[in-house]
């Protein structure tokens, strides 16, 4: 998981996230808890889709697995033991609903960029799936007959 968190161009995926969130809900309060840094609700978010797990299970995984806590960016982390979990699952989910169509495209170029520069990929053998189906079922595109 190591590996897999190194290849991602963190403080530019952070920053672009920053600046639309910033101008699609720029009020931010003063009251409350701390907001968890947008950093660790990437990585979560990601590491979710990429080991199949629920919002309740990466959250858990967060606070029991040091793999998940290097892969957020956190190097050091002190729970309290009342605290189940350091990201509660809705605060999760509502990060993953404000991220809207133009931002993923965003991201994308920004990770397919640094993938490229890193010599990962290369330009002819990228693809970039910007309408994910489930697993099991077709999409219909021009060259599939109906």
């Amino acid at each position: 998981m190591r590996r897999w968190a190194d290849t991602f161009p963190w403080a530019a995926l952070v920053a672009a996230i920053e600046q639309s969130f910033a101008t699609r809900f720029p009020k931010r309060s003063p009251r409350g808890r701390a907001p968890v840094p947008i950093r660790v609700l990437l990585a979560l978010a990601l590491l979710k889709h990429e080991l199949g797990a629920t919002d309740e299970e990466i959250c858990h995984r967060l606070r029991t697995d040091f793999a998940v806590m290097y892969a957020c960016g956190l190097r050091e982390y002190q729970a309290e033991k009342t605290q189940a979990h350091f990201v509660l699952p809705e605060t999760l989910c509502e990060f993953r609903g404000r991220m809207d169509e133009g931002l993923m495209d965003e991201l994308s170029a920004i990770q397919a960029a640094a993938a490229m520069a890193e010599g990962l990929v290369s330009p002819a053998h990228l693809l970039i799936d910007t309408f994910p189906c489930a697993q099991g079922s077709q999409r219909v595109t021009d060259a599939t007959p109906l």
